[in-house]
C-alpha cells in the first residue's frame, strides 16, 4: 500500500466527483450537450457513467482499509461499519429535507448519498467476511437474482418500462409516491430499493480490483490482465443489452456489466500514466476532489440548493448569476460554462480544505 497507489485512486475519484459536479449543474438544463444529459430510459451516456464510477471507487478504497480490520473483534468492525452508513444515509435525507422547512412526509427518502450508504454497509460486510471467490459468485447471484425479479414481477408486459417495473411498484408499495423522487415528472426513484441490489455489485468489483491493483498494479502484466478484464466486462454487459437492457435508471445488470468494465478501463489508464510513466500533469487538480469527496459533493448540492432559495427580484440567484455572468455565451456554451464554473468554486472548497491538510472522514 503506497502512496501512489492512493494518488491513482484519489484521481480517479477526482474525475468521477469533477463530472458529478459538471452534469448536476447546468445553467441551463434545456440547453445542455446530449453526453451531459442522462440517457432518456434505454440506453447509456457519458453522464451514466459517472454514479456506477463512485461506487467502484467506494470498492477500491475498500480493499485498502478492510485488510486493517481483520485483526479487530466483530462488535468493533460491525459497530464501524454500521455507523458509517447510517451516517451517511442520514447526510444524504436530510440534504433532501434541507433548508428543513418542508414536511417530512414530503421528504425524498432515499438518494444518491443513501445508496452509496447501502452499497457500502451491505458490500463492506460481504467483503470483510467472505472468501474472494464467494465474493465473485454472490456478484454473479445478485445480478441474475435481480434480471429474474425485474423479468417476473412486474406489470405484465410492462416490467421494463418506467411505471411497469417491478422495482417501481415495491418502491411505491413501501415508501409512497411522496417519498420518491419527482424529477421525472412522476414519482420513479432511480435510487430504489431494489435496484440497489445490482449497485452493490459495482461496490464488490470495485473491491476485488483495488485488491488486485495492490498486488499486480504497477506491473504491465498485471494492467494487461485489467484492460482484458474490462473489455470482457463491455462485451459482456452489451451481450446482455439484448436480454436486459441498458438502463441507469433500473440499474439493469447489463449495466452493471458496462460500467464495471468501462471502469476497470479508465483506472488501468490512470495507473498506466500515473504509476508507471509517471505523467502527473493534471493529476493534482483531480486530487482535490478525491481526497474530501463527500463533503465537496454534499456542499455542491447544499449551496445548489441555497442558490436556488434566494431570491433576487423576480428570479432566484442562481438563474441571477446565469443570466447576468453567461449570458454572453451562446446558449449551450453559456451552460456548460456555468456548470464548469460551479465545478471550480467547489474545487477551490477542496484546495483549502487539502492546503490545510483538512480531510474529512464520515
Amino acid at each position: 500500500m503506497t502512496n501512489q497507489r492512493f494518488l491513482s485512486l484519489d484521481v480517479f475519484r477526482g474525475m468521477t466527483i469533477c463530472l458529478m459536479i459538471i452534469v448536476n449543474t447546468p445553467g441551463d438544463g434545456a440547453a445542455t450537450f446530449a453526453p451531459f444529459l442522462h440517457a432518456q430510459w434505454n440506453g447509456f451516456t457519458p453522464t451514466d457513467l459517472v454514479f456506477p464510477s463512485f461506487l467502484f471507487a467506494v470498492g477500491n478504497a475498500m480493499s485498502f482499509v478492510l485488510p486493517k480490520w481483520e485483526k479487530l473483534p466483530n462488535r468493533t468492525v460491525l459497530f464501524r461499519i454500521f455507523k458509517r452508513t447510517a451516517l451517511i444515509f442520514l447526510i444524504g435525507y436530510l440534504m433532501y429535507w434541507f433548508p428543513f422547512t418542508g414536511p417530512v412526509a414530503a421528504t425524498r427518502i432515499l438518494g444518491v448519498l443513501q445508496r452509496i450508504a447501502l452499497c457500502y454497509g451491505i458490500g463492506s460486510i460481504i467483503a470483510h467476511y467472505m472468501h474472494e471467490r464467494v465474493v465473485m459468485v454472490l456478484s454473479a447471484i445478485l445480478l441474475l437474482t435481480y434480471w429474474y425479479i425485474i423479468m417476473h414481477f412486474g406489470v405484465d408486459g410492462q416490467e421494463l418500462t418506467m411505471t411497469g417495473n417491478a422495482g417501481f411498484l415495491f418502491d411505491k408499495w413501501l415508501m409512497g409516491e411522496a417519498h420518491m423522487y419527482h424529477g421525472e415528472g412522476l414519482a420513479f426513484d432511480p435510487e430504489g430499493w431494489l435496484s440497489t441490489l445490482p449497485s452493490i455489485v459495482n461496490v464488490l468489483i470495485g473491491f476485488i480490483v483495488g485488491k488486485f491493483i495492490q498486488e499486480k498494479g504497477k506491473t504491465y502484466e498485471g494492467l494487461t490482465h485489467l484492460l482484458m478484464w474490462g473489455a470482457g466486462f463491455i462485451f459482456l454487459g452489451f451481450m446482455w443489452n439484448y436480454q436486459f437492457p441498458i438502463n441507469k435508471k433500473l440499474w439493469s445488470s447489463s449495466f452493471v456489466m458496462l460500467t464495471v468494465g468501462l471502469d476497470m478501463v479508465i483506472i488501468g489508464t490512470i495507473i498506466y500514466r500515473i504509476e508507471l510513466q509517471r505523467q502527473l500533469q493534471f493529476s493534482g487538480f483531480f486530487e482535490v476532489f478525491g481526497k474530501n469527496p463527500l463533503v465537496i459533493y454534499l456542499c455542491s448540492e447544499l449551496l445548489l440548493t441555497v442558490l436556488n432559495l434566494v431570491q433576487v427580484g423576480d428570479m432566484t440567484l442562481f438563474s441571477w448569476i446565469f443570466k447576468h455572468g453567461f449570458s454572453f455565451f451562446a446558449p449551450y456554451w453559456a451552460s456548460l460554462a456555468f456548470a464548469v464554473s460551479y465545478m471550480l468554486v467547489c474545487w477551490l472548497l477542496g484546495y483549502i480544505l487539502n492546503k490545510y491538510k483538512i480531510y474529512i472522514r464520515v
